[in-house]
């Protein structure tokens, strides 16, 4: 698996932007070329941080708001989303995904593959059925109960 993580494209290219930073550091970079390390260095591991606080607040029933985030983190919300946005996406939208995606697991996986759809989505951090379907079919190409049929075929 760990020979396979850098087949990721964009993981790959963030790999090899921390090496080029390091041996530049290390081999005495200009002024601007540290900075423009410093920065990146600095920003992944904020970014890594929120992603991690906000998965932490969906698994601790579903606090994962920026302004919680950021005073988590102490740091203001703009910069909360400014990491998150460097990413090319919103701050709602990395939330919505993680929520989808913690209903799929619910949806295909023991023991949570019995409960019924509405719990699946409140459970997820989702307070209106109607949009969780939505968006759940427009990212995975099926609804909840289509996803839960491929899995229960399986």
């Amino acid at each position: 698996m760990a020979d396979r993580a850098l087949e990721n494209p964009t993981l790959r290219r963030t790999v090899v932007a921390h090496v080029h930073d390091l041996v530049a550091l290390v081999l005495g970079a200009t002024r601007d070329a540290a900075e423009l390390a410093d920065q990146r260095g600095v920003r992944a591991a904020g970014l890594s941080a929120v992603k991690a606080a906000i998965v932490d607040g969906l698994d601790r029933g579903g606090d994962a708001s920026v302004e919680t985030i950021a005073a988590r983190r102490r740091v203001t919300p703009r910069y909360v989303q400014m990491l998150v946005e460097g990413e090319g996406t919103t701050f709602t939208q990395f939330v919505l995904g993680e929520r989808r995606a913690r209903a799929h697991r619910m949806l295909t996986r023991p023991p949570s593959a019995d409960r019924n759809i509405a719990a699946v989505a409140f459970a997820a951090g989702f307070g209106d059925l109607s949009y969780f379907i939505r968006t759940f079919r427009r990212a995975y190409g099926a609804t909840p109960s289509e996803v839960r049929d491929r899995y229960d075929k399986m």
